[in-house]
């Protein structure tokens, strides 16, 4: 199978759309088990155990019909195969865009923040087969889900969060001396694709809440910013694993083309403006299960653009 990504908009061409079957909360991770400390939501305990069919089931509608939209934008989709989370002490295959980082033509396998969810990667093994694969060690205190990373060509933001830290930068700027990766640490959630969109060269959306004016990185310098200010917050199941700006996270398809959360009408009529073609599409589950369009994503193949 093809790999060739380093953006984060060129003309989609291949990518892994997630699935939601089997979908769980592991009980046994002992950083997952920590959750219910670290969260700033205190209503509702932190979840465990599978997660509820209906759930599992309306998700995979949502994600059925992002498929379909996919394919009718001519663009080939590679879906994970099954593995019996809750059998497992696992997670799920929903967010393929945590579990691997594509990098041009190579493969970047992350120890994940969460170990129990190393094991997805056996759900995607017709991606790494027959590619070159690095893989990050897992004995030397390095963290890092793929989703801190947002590609910009020759340059990388690495979000330093509790989904990333400094040891497992040091080693991606080993990996990859050709390539120019600033350090952001203005959000200490998790991951950066809810905070930062590049949407084609030259134009990117920023989370107003996260991201001062002063601490734009670097490489936005000459870029035009949309900044914003507030999205609509989708209902959740008992626990919100993702805030309401799981709304703002949406997948390019093309530099001019872009699926959004279709609640988001606000964004919607501000993308329209700059001449973008906008598919509104909803994942009913998006903070329950954590995942936005991008997050249940994982594009192979796009075109340099």
């Amino acid at each position: 199978m093809k790999i060739s990504s380093n953006n984060e908009w060129g003309r989609l061409r291949s990518v892994v759309v997630g699935s939601a079957t089997n979908a769980n909360w592991p009980d046994t991770d002992p950083i997952f088990s920590q959750e219910g400390i670290k969260t700033t939501w205190k209503s509702t305990p932190v979840p465990a155990g599978p997660v509820p069919q209906w759930i599992v089931d309306e998700s995979n509608e949502d994600l059925h019909g992002l498929v379909e939209i996919l394919k009718q934008h001519n663009v080939e989709v590679v879906r994970p195969q099954d593995i019996d989370f809750p059998a497992a002490n696992g997670m799920y295959n929903y967010c393929p865009r945590d579990r691997l980082l594509i990098a041009g033509d190579k493969i970047v396998d992350p120890a994940m923040m969460y170990p129990c969810r190393d094991m997805e990667i056996d759900a995607l093994a017709r991606v790494t087969d027959g590619n070159t694969l690095i893989t990050m060690p897992r004995d030397q205190g390095m963290i890092l889900d793929a989703a801190n990373i947002c590609r910009l060509g020759d340059t990388w933001l690495y979000l330093e969060s509790a989904s990333g830290n400094r040891a497992a930068y040091k080693w991606l700027v080993k990996q990859f001396p050709e390539i120019s990766i600033e350090l952001c640490n203005f959000y200490a959630g998790v991951h950066i694709d809810s905070t930062i969109l590049p949407l084609h060269e030259g134009l990117v959306l920023l989370n107003a809440s996260r991201i001062k004016p002063d601490r734009v990185p670097k490489v936005f310098d000459d870029w035009e910013i949309i900044w914003i200010n507030d999205c609509v917050a989708r209902d959740f199941h008992e626990y919100p694993y993702a805030s309401k700006w799981i709304g703002m996270n949406m997948l390019s398809i093309d530099p001019g083309t872009v699926v959004v959360d279709n609640l988001q009408k606000e964004i919607i009529t501000i993308l329209e403006k700059k001449n973008f073609t906008v598919i509104p599409h909803q994942l009913r589950h998006s903070r329950t299960l954590g995942g936005g369009f991008h997050c249940v994503t994982l594009d192979l193949w796009r075109d340099n653009e």
